[in-house]
């Protein structure tokens, strides 16, 4: 895996070898990244991303926010509960000098407390599949005030998803086994 573009574009992210505790990870493609982030910019869903906040739900590796911050987003907030992913993600986080714009929240993405800060204006969301724990996680994140109004949610999935009450649908994508399921929150 690497950063597909921005400020630390080729840059290598930390890997996932099979047989570790982390390798139940499924990590976001550079491929699928590589068209999501054109649709950020390019497509039908343009949101911009110089100086976004970003709420990295499920966060993984990481990979997703850290892309956002190489193409100019202000700061990412990555919430992930298992230690293995955490990991990951610092040292990710490590690798790219992103420290001062980067934090981990070590927390169940469907359980997260009030939030009292700036609000966060995109929001990727890669849940593990078919478990409806997405839903769950943009309900309480939005409950506990965690999402701008008008916040862009890019929620991947094994296959669309529908918009849970406060989110309207703005169209789908699908690469391979994953869909984009792409929601603006009312």
């Amino acid at each position: 895996m690497r950063i597909i573009g921005g400020e630390w574009r080729g840059r290598k992210l930390a890997a996932i070898a099979k047989g570790d505790t982390v390798s139940q990870l499924r990590p976001t493609s550079d491929k699928l990244r590589e068209s999501l982030f054109n649709i950020l910019t390019h497509g039908a869903v343009q949101h911009p991303l110089e100086g976004a906040r970003v709420l990295d739900l499920f966060a993984g590796t990481g990979a997703l926010g850290l892309e956002a911050l190489s193409r100019g987003a202000a700061e990412a907030y990555f919430v992930e509960n298992a230690r293995g992913p955490q990991e990951l993600i610092a040292q990710n986080i490590a690798t790219l000098d992103a420290g001062p714009r980067a934090r981990i929240v070590r927390h169940d993405a469907t359980k997260l407390a009030p939030w009292t800060l700036e609000k966060f204006d995109l929001v990727f969301l890669d849940p593990p599949y078919g478990l409806n724990l997405g839903t769950r996680a943009l309900t309480v994140a939005r409950e506990g005030g965690w999402l701008a109004p008008g916040a862009l949610v890019i929620w991947e999935e094994s296959g669309t998803q529908a918009a849970p009450p406060h989110f309207s649908a703005l169209g789908t994508r699908n690469s391979g086994q994953s869909w984009l399921t792409f929601l603006r929150h009312a």
